[in-house]
């Protein structure tokens, strides 16, 4: 059998195996696809496709529909769980500790302008990637694939090779071709736990504006990390302020582990709830620590 059409049958069977843990996400003004987390009817979409509705409709493989009901949305990451009745779907795992590398083969699959569960395939051509989001906070930390994503694509799955969830379509570019965008499974993950538990996401405040950042090759191997987050500002009267956090600060470390993106940052700040966090950066060429006690969330603004 030829390379080429071992591809092609491996391809055929992961789709065969995936896409009936995937769904369409409807509401009043528009559709989007959606996740299958769970077989009591738990399903992962698009905070935006969600919408701001508390009802919406999901339609099952096969066509039938069922009521929906808006669990939790969280738009800085444009992540939402709905909770379809009935259940025994087969569900769709999300990679949750899978690091993507470009050039992967990656394969979406969703209902792009109503044409339920279509597939596309591409690589990754690129991580890290941020777009505009609601609010005028940015989408972080996002995939970027040439799979087709179309409207109505949005909340449905980025696959890999294995038919594991890598990232929850998210974004395209009108008017451009291959230049899809994705959610990380990493950050969906945690999110979706979050949104089933609490409904929403509860981000304590620093007061500091951040991009990540790819190091170069020499300073990387030095620090023995390959990204972290810049710091561009920092709001006076904020915990980072009074932690001594400056503009130009690398942060590479929160409570002793890795922040590559801002991503990992959050994490650490929604998951534990710390009162303190010691935060690992780099000044210039030295390394220091800083304690910050985050604001409550509830205090944000």
């Amino acid at each position: 059998m030829s390379l080429l059409r071992a591809l092609s049958d491996e391809l055929s069977g992961l789709v065969d195996r995936a896409s009936p843990a995937v769904v369409g996400v409807e509401r009043r003004r528009g559709q989007g696809s959606g996740v299958v987390l769970a077989q009591d009817g738990y399903v992962l979409t698009n905070a935006h496709v969600a919408g701001r509705d508390v009802q919406v409709r999901v339609r099952m493989p096969g066509g039938a529909v069922a009521r929906g009901e808006v669990v939790g949305s969280d738009e800085r990451t444009d992540l939402a769980v709905v909770r379809a009745e009935g259940g025994g779907l087969p569900v769709l795992p999300l990679a949750e500790g899978r690091r993507l590398r470009v050039g992967e083969l990656v394969v979406a699959i969703g209902n792009p302008l109503g044409f339920e569960r279509s597939v596309s395939v591409g690589v990754v051509s690129a991580l890290h990637r941020t777009l505009p989001g609601p609010g005028g906070r940015g989408l972080d930390g996002l995939v970027q694939t040439d799979a087709a994503v179309n409207p109505g694509n949005s909340g449905g799955p980025l696959l890999d090779a294995a038919g594991t969830v890598v990232g929850i379509a998210t974004a395209m570019i009108p008017r451009a071709s291959g230049l899809g965008f994705a959610v990380p499974s990493p950050t969906a993950s945690w999110v979706a736990a979050v949104l089933l538990r609490e409904g929403e996401v509860r981000r304590p405040r620093l007061g500091v504006t951040v991009r990540g950042e790819e190091l170069e090759p020499g300073l990387a191997a030095e620090l023995g990390h390959a990204r972290g987050i810049r710091v561009l500002g920092v709001e006076p009267a904020t915990p980072a302020a009074s932690a001594g956090l400056a503009p130009g600060d690398l942060l590479l470390e929160a409570n002793g582990r890795a922040v590559d993106v801002l991503d990992d940052l959050q994490r650490v700040l929604v998951l534990a709830q710390p009162v303190e966090v010691e935060l690992g950066i780099l000044r210039g060429r030295e390394r220091r620590r800083l304690a910050v006690r985050p604001a409550p969330w509830r205090q944000a603004a």
